[in-house]
């Protein structure tokens, strides 16, 4: 029996399977969303997606992301670690908001019940040490969700939503592809 070739629109790219399922198609178009929303197509290579998270070697940096679960219209809230072949960052955990945060608000990362609070500027977020960051990385190893909060210029409530399935593996992978383990 022949399987019908379906159609998903990502965006402006139609993509044509067969026989996957919706849910591989959506990791797949989520990791491009990812990509595009990092860094020019030509230079990144996806090492990792599953779950929620995608490992990607953008040449001299690594990083594992994960795409907000919800973002208003025109906006691309994402978290990450970034890794570097340098070695100058080794996990450094780093936000993009969906709203830029007011200036001298307090944005704060929370896994499970732990609340994590982050040096921000603008839509930009980060851990503020390597203890900080090792625990970051060691909450959302284990972790199932984690919710990023702040106020934004205008005062109002900045809440970006993550699943962190599939966060360990994507960590290890943007990890080992930057020490030039995986090839």
């Amino acid at each position: 029996m022949a399987q019908v070739a379906k159609s998903l629109k990502f965006g402006w790219l139609p993509l044509r399977y067969e026989g996957a399922t919706a849910a591989a198609m959506r990791l797949l178009a989520s990791a491009l969303m990812l990509i595009t929303a990092a860094a020019p197509a030509h230079s990144a290579q996806i090492l990792f997606a599953g779950g929620q998270w995608a490992a990607i070697d953008f040449g001299s940096r690594c990083e594992a992301r994960s795409a907000a679960l919800w973002a208003r219209r025109g906006t691309t809230p994402f978290i990450g670690f970034a890794f570097d072949r340098a070695g100058r960052r080794q996990g450094l955990f780093y936000v993009h908001l969906s709203r830029a945060a007011r200036e001298g608000a307090t944005v704060i990362a929370t896994i499970g019940s732990q609340p994590f609070l982050l040096v921000g500027k603008g839509e930009w977020a980060w851990a503020r040490g390597a203890a900080q960051q090792q625990a970051l990385l060691e909450a959302a190893r284990y972790g199932s969700s984690m919710r990023v909060e702040a106020r934004d210029r205008g005062g109002s409530r900045v809440v970006d939503r993550y699943l962190l399935a599939g966060a360990a593996t994507a960590i290890d992978s943007a990890a080992a592809g930057c020490a030039g383990k995986i090839r």
